[in-house]
């Protein structure tokens, strides 16, 4: 199901300089959907993204983690939710929305 590859630049923090990201991290299996979603940034502003992408369980991908989609697109993650379904039997999965 997850036929794409995205590159992950973790978000590490703010500093002197400005944004510190980690080391890429490249070739994350992943499923890049085009999705229109209204989506409040970690500033407070509402805005909207025309992608999710699906990640698999427990991949990293903290919020403002800039990601390169198939496309070759470089995108901001500005919410991202574990769907674990604990234990249920359901398809668990990171989804990363993007702007």
């Amino acid at each position: 199901m997850l036929t794409h590859r995205v590159t992950i630049e973790p978000f590490e923090g703010d500093g002197a300089r400005g944004e510190v990201y980690g080391t890429p991290i490249t070739g994350v299996r992943a499923l890049a959907v085009p999705k229109t979603t209204a989506v409040r940034t970690a500033d407070g502003k509402t805005t909207t993204s025309d992608t999710t992408v699906v990640l698999l369980p427990g991949q990293v991908c903290p919020v403002r983690s800039r990601l390169t989609l198939p496309s070759g697109r470089k995108v901001v993650a500005v919410a991202v939710t574990d769907a674990d379904g604990g234990g249920l039997p359901t398809p668990d999965h990171v989804e990363v929305v993007v702007i």
